[in-house]
């Protein structure tokens, strides 16, 4: 009879540790060591967790060889596109789509809640001007635990809600005053007439009074529906994304029984690497420097040079080894406002010249390199005429429902404790 275990042989004495097999709904199953270092007095080894399940998990799920990732069972082509940015959130933090009646009582909730107090604002004054606006919404989200101090001891269901609900609500806000902070102009307040989304570009674009640039003729320069529906896809597809830095860092933080506020403005601090939410800025640095259509040969040549320290940004993943089905939703998106919004730009020209340059060629195919979410949403962002500065901060309000999910989930967690790796010593 077989035994769902697997046994782990020290062939220096012979002695063999035993381990239970356990098997998930999806993906790979692991194998319990929890007692490994109990029964054999050594620790395993693996640098970056890429072998190592941190967690147990309902809320996402991805199968990098398949190109696959699922919110709370959901396809993310079903999601993105087909339901608004506020109705995954709900997904992700409640575990279930909302009824048409749910989503319009959470959208006017988070309308109501988006306002910051008044001494957030006062934070920003404090700040040097030309602050990164990633560093603003650090500082801006770790001051709200001093404001919202009972947040620190949740005790039932309904305190969880509103907590999660009211930094969903702020974090836009806190974005859209950070960067108009850190370009001194006058900040705007939320308007609780827009949808999310709207919200957010206009505080990004009016001017004081609630008016929108004035093109003449009676014209204003309004929000088009169209830039609406692709700023809360990229939102969309950016909400949760498993176990990755920043996500972990906000668990490891939540473990330590820190305000839930500081547990995701570390997730902010973690998400600036350029190796991870800034990677989307670097892409758009890459398409300035290869300045011309005529000039992307020389600069794939130079990223399949090994000797070359040129490296091709926006390709290839850690996790998907194949196609990231995110980035093929923004490439359908990216074409759509390519013809609605008659743009004509020559960084679109020179990202779309790198892309077909790329999906021809024998060796990014060979070594799965394509396309990343990265690559797509820096010249979507570029095309709605979003601040490169805004890049990382756009992927922080995405990303905060998967945070707030994932935070609740390890507190909820009868078997959660206190995150402390060890390590594998080589010093004196």
């Amino acid at each position: 009879m077989t035994k769902n275990t697997m046994t782990l042989t020290d062939n220096r004495n012979g002695k063999s540790y035993e381990y239970n097999i356990v098997d998930g709904t999806r993906g790979p199953s692991v194998v319990d060591i929890s007692t490994f270092y109990k029964d054999s007095g050594m620790f395993t080894y693996d640098p970056g967790y890429t072998s190592t399940a941190s967690c147990e998990s309902k809320i996402t799920f991805i199968d990098g060889e398949n190109s696959e990732l699922r919110y709370r069972g959901y396809d993310i082509t079903d999601l993105a596109g087909k339901h608004s940015f506020l109705d995954v959130s709900y997904l992700l933090m409640r575990g279930k789509l909302p009824t048409p009646e749910a989503s319009k009582n959470f959208d006017l909730e988070i309308r109501h809640r988006s306002f910051l107090h008044e001494g957030i604002i006062r934070l920003f004054d404090a700040l040097p001007d030309g602050a990164h606006p990633m560093a603003t919404m650090g500082a801006a989200t770790m001051a709200l635990a001093a404001f919202y101090k009972d947040h620190l001891h949740l005790e039932d269901e309904e305190q969880f809600k509103m907590m999660r609900r009211r930094i969903l609500a702020k974090m836009p806000v806190i974005a859209a005053m950070a960067y108009r902070n850190s370009i001194g102009t006058p900040l705007i307040y939320p308007d609780v007439n827009r949808y999310f989304t709207e919200n957010f570009l206009y505080m990004l674009r009016a001017y004081p009074g609630g008016k929108m640039k004035y093109l003449g003729d009676g014209v204003n320069d309004e929000i088009k529906q169209v830039e609406i529906d692709a700023l809360d896809a990229i939102l969309t597809l950016h909400a949760d994304h498993e176990q990755n830095a920043s996500t972990t860092t906000v668990r490891n933080v939540g473990s330590t029984e820190a305000h839930p506020y500081v547990a995701i403005a570390s997730g902010i601090s973690a998400l600036w690497g350029s190796a991870h939410g800034g990677a989307n800025e670097k892409v758009m640095d890459q398409l300035r420097l290869i300045g011309d259509v005529k000039n992307v040969p020389t600069y794939i040549a130079k990223a399949k040079d090994r000797n070359d320290p040129f490296r091709l940004m926006g390709f290839g993943h850690r996790v998907y080894k194949n196609r990231d089905p995110r980035a093929e939703t923004l490439k359908g998106l990216q074409d759509k406002l390519k013809e609605e919004l008659k743009l004509d730009s020559k960084l679109l020209d020179i990202a779309h010249a790198v892309e077909q340059a790329a999906l021809s060629d024998d060796y990014f195919k060979e070594r799965g390199l394509y396309p990343n979410i990265d690559f797509y949403s820096g010249v979507i962002l570029t095309a709605l005429r979003i601040p490169i500065a805004m890049f990382t901060p756009i992927f922080v309000i995405g990303r905060t429902p998967g945070w707030l999910a994932q935070w609740s989930e390890l507190k909820q967690d009868p078997k959660h404790k206190i995150a402390r790796p060890r390590q594998l010593y080589t010093g004196n």
